[in-house]
C-alpha cells in the first residue's frame, strides 16, 4: 500500500477518502498514534489520486457556505447531499426495504410475510432449504415508526461504516449481526418478527469498539448517542414503552457487532 495523506483532522481524512472512493479508487485509513492515514492500495492508482488530493487541498469545500434545506433541493443536488453520507450498499438496502414495506403494506401482505419470515411453518423449525429467511426478517417492518427510526439508524451507522472500510466489510457486518439477531429472536419467541434494528445495534457494537480510546477515528459516536440507543435497549426489557421490542434481537445484534469489531482490531492492527 502507499500513504497518500496523514492528518489529526477526522473529518479531512473522511472528505478524502470519500472523494477518492467516488472516484473508483481502493483507499482504506489507518490510526498511528494521533494520526488518522489514508492508503491506497494499488499503485497503479497513485498518480490519479495524489492529482485529486492536489485539487481537494488547493479548493477545499467550504464549511462556511450556508446549506440549502433538503426539501429546497432539487433531485440531482438532494441525492449529492445524501451520497456523502453512505456508499451504495447503504443505499440499495435502504431502498430494498422501502420496497418491501410497500409490498408488505399495501400490494401483497400475506405473501411478502409469508416468503421472508424466519420459519414459514411457525414454531421452531429452521428451514434448511430456503436459507435466505435467517437474513430477510430484517426486511420487514410492522410500523411507519418501526421502519423510519431503523433506517434512519441504518443510513446514520451503515453509511459512516461503509465510507471508512468500504462495502465488503460493512455487508460482512451485517450478514453475521442479522444472523446472530435473527436466530436469538426466533429462538426466543418464534418467526413473526422483523427489522433492522438487530443489523443497527450490531453495527452500534462494531463501531464502539473499533472506536474505543480513539476519539478521532471516523467511527467514534457522540457519547449522547451512544447513552440513547444503550438506553432504550434497556427499557426494552421494562414495561415502559408503548411498543414491541425485539429485546434479544437487539441485545444479540449488539453483542455480535462488540465481537466482531473486537476480531477487527485483533486481526486487522494496522487497519483500524
Amino acid at each position: 500500500m502507499i500513504k497518500l495523506h496523514s492528518s489529526r483532522d477526522s473529518q479531512e481524512i473522511l472528505a478524502l477518502q470519500t472523494m477518492l472512493r467516488r472516484a473508483g479508487m481502493p483507499v482504506t485509513v489507518t490510526e498511528r498514534g494521533n494520526l488518522l492515514e489514508l492508503w491506497l492500495v494499488q499503485a497503479s492508482y497513485e498518480a490519479a489520486a495524489r492529482e485529486l488530493i492536489r485539487e481537494f487541498r488547493t479548493n477545499p469545500p467550504t464549511e462556511q457556505e450556508p446549506q440549502a434545506p433538503l426539501a429546497t433541493l432539487g433531485g440531482a443536488a438532494l441525492w449529492h447531499v445524501l451520497a456523502r453520507q453512505a456508499g451504495i450498499f447503504t443505499f440499495v438496502l435502504f431502498v430494498l426495504v422501502l420496497i418491501v414495506a410497500a409490498a408488505q403494506w399495501f400490494v401483497a401482505p400475506e405473501f411478502t410475510l409469508s416468503q421472508l419470515i424466519f420459519s414459514p411453518h411457525g414454531g421452531h423449525t429452521l428451514e434448511a432449504s430456503q436459507p435466505w429467511r435467517w437474513i430477510t426478517p430484517i426486511l420487514l417492518h410492522f410500523s411507519a415508526t418501526h421502519l423510519i427510526f431503523n433506517l434512519f439508524w441504518w443510513w446514520y451507522l451503515g453509511g459512516r461504516l461503509e465510507l471508512v472500510y468500504g462495502s465488503k466489510v460493512l455487508i460482512f457486518v451485517t450478514l453475521v449481526t442479522a444472523l446472530a439477531s435473527n436466530y436469538a429472536q426466533w429462538y426466543v419467541s418464534g418467526p413473526l418478527f422483523g427489522g433492522l434494528s438487530g443489523v443497527v445495534y450490531g453495527l452500534l457494537g462494531f463501531a464502539m469498539i473499533v472506536a474505543w480510546q480513539r476519539p478521532r477515528h471516523p467511527l467514534a459516536l457522540p457519547p449522547a448517542l451512544l447513552v440513547f440507543m444503550i438506553g432504550w435497549l434497556v427499557l426494552g426489557y421494562t414495561d415502559l414503552l408503548w411498543v414491541n421490542v425485539a429485546n434479544e434481537a437487539h441485545s444479540v445484534g449488539l453483542i455480535s457487532g462488540i465481537l466482531l469489531g473486537f476480531v477487527w482490531r485483533a486481526k486487522k492492527p494496522a487497519m483500524r
